[in-house]
């Protein structure tokens, strides 16, 4: 009989150690480690594993014929997108997101759709109940679909049963964490069962052909949980997206080794279900604020779709030592990065201020092409300023102050000029990528300094005491300057 072997594995990573101790040394983790029997990994002797001999298999070379991968069409064309044009026969796909935010009922749709087009289509649940997943498909006017239900968490079951008959063409296990083999002999939920579970399934799907979801639950810092290495081992990591508070999903890809990482799926939550939004800039700008000071549209491109969103700051005095810098859907360090330029080159200070910034809508931006447009909703609220209505921002932002281009320009004009905005502001350099501008005023602007110095000459006062009169003649002044209060002291 073998001997029992227990380790302390870290439920975030995956590493596994001999003694328990707070801290995880390879993700630096505090309080994440287990303690697990890792006796089914080692059931076999080593002599014993040692005298099998590996088989000899052929090599081959690099140049030959290659053909493109098939794809199935899941019937929902933003799903189709972010997988890049359909599920691949053999792939494994992890798809992880807040609960509640829709994860099961995405997939009970596209289970649908799949199995009314004439597809062998299996959901297994390890969370719910056959009689809750109908309920779910009633609402959603699926219950007529010919979806093959099953409550049932033992992976060799489900291979079994799965195997028998004619091959699945998609499969969803919803979820991976309720999911446990007779492998090894840890609780399910664990590192080692997810990875020896996810490992199961890898298999068959590779071995039958048969695409399979694996559903993943998030941690609070919204990583998927889990070990890591369960994202190396499947073929693609899809994050759902979305706030409770909105009724807009989207649906990003953060692994994908059949298609591209950078697009992304938008879906709008209604009653009946998830529904396809065709263009997202409509619905990011359909409950803008115009005439605001503080925002400003920005231009933007995710994967191959230009998609518009707008750019909310608030500049505030504060009352604390060290002032607040508050970001919600873009990274904090670009903030930073802006505000330093802006008082180095452009005079702004807001050493004295709070200073917090918002993408409208709960789409979280990446790229630098933001840099131009959050600066000029940051001096816009700073000055009281209100930006024009018409106009789109887009613009990468250097330490010198300059305003570099960015790729795509003309999709960006394309987009803009279709929701009918009027100009552009755009850097000075991009104008030779233009190719279509769809008749919108182009406003070049060659560095920071002149934006900032328009900007503040449309700037009006506050009308909140003259202390705050006072804080924005002082906001904005030029560089090297003798400051106005200095000015107005001496005369």
């Amino acid at each position: 009989m073998a001997k029992s072997t227990l380790s302390f594995v870290c439920q975030n990573c995956g590493a596994a150690y001999n003694r328990w101790q707070g801290k995880c040394d390879s993700c630096n983790k505090w309080n994440t480690l287990a303690e697990e029997d890792t006796t089914g990994a080692t059931s076999m002797p080593v002599s014993v594993r040692s005298r099998r001999k590996g088989r000899t298999f052929a090599l081959e070379s690099l140049t030959g014929k290659s053909n493109d991968a098939p794809r199935l069409s899941s019937g929902m064309t933003e799903l189709d997108r972010v997988t890049g044009g359909g599920f691949v026969r053999g792939s494994v796909l992890l798809v992880g997101g807040d609960p509640g935010i829709g994860k099961s009922t995405l997939l009970t749709q596209a289970t649908s759709m799949l199995a009314r087009a004439g597809h062998r289509a299996v959901y297994i649940s390890g969370e719910e109940a056959v009689a809750q997943v109908r309920l779910r498909a009633e609402r959603l006017g699926l219950a007529d679909a010919p979806v093959q239900l099953a409550a049932e968490t033992s992976v060799e079951d489900i291979v079994s049963t799965l195997s028998e008959g004619a091959v699945p063409r998609l499969i969803v296990i919803d979820s991976i964490q309720t999911m446990w083999t007779d492998t090894v002999e840890s609780a399910p939920g664990t590192v080692t069962q997810v990875r020896a579970s996810a490992q199961a399934l890898i298999r068959f799907a590779k071995k039958s052909g048969a695409a399979i979801i694996l559903v993943g639950h998030v941690t609070k810092d919204g990583q998927i949980a889990g070990p890591r290495v369960v994202e190396h081992m499947v073929d693609a990591v899809l994050s759902f997206e979305g706030e409770g508070s909105q009724h807009f999903r989207i649906l990003r890809a953060m692994k994908n080794r059949f298609g591209p990482t950078d697009e992304i799926g938008v879906f709008e939550m209604t009653g009946l279900g998830l529904r396809e939004v065709s263009n997202p800039s409509e619905l990011f700008l359909s409950e803008r604020d115009l005439g605001s000071p503080g925002t400003a549209v920005f231009a933007g491109i995710e994967g191959t779709r230009p998609v518009l969103v707008e750019l909310q700051a608030l500049v505030a005095p504060t009352t604390l030592g060290t002032p607040r810098r508050a970001v919600v859907g873009w990274d904090p360090s670009r903030l930073s990065m802006v505000l330093a330029v802006l008082e180095a080159h452009c005079g702004v200070k807001l050493s004295g201020y709070d200073v917090y910034l918002n993408v409208a809508g709960g789409l979280r931006i990446q790229e630098p092409a933001a840099d131009l447009a959050a600066a000029a909703a940051l001096v816009s609220s700073l000055v009281n300023a209100p930006l024009p209505t018409d106009a789109v921002y887009f613009g990468e932002i250097s330490l010198s102050g300059a305003v570099r281009p960015v790729a795509q320009t003309s999709a960006r004009l394309k987009e803009a000029a279709k929701l009918g905005f009027g100009r552009a502001i755009l850097p000075e350099s991009a104008r030779g990528e233009i190719g279509s501008d769809g008749g919108l005023v182009l406003n070049s602007v060659g560095g920071l300094t002149s934006l900032v110095a328009e900007i503040a000459a449309r700037g009006s006062p506050r009308n909140a005491g003259a202390g705050n009169r006072e804080a924005n003649r002082e906001g904005v002044t030029e560089k090297n300057a003798t400051p106005a209060r200095f000015r107005r002291e001496n005369s």
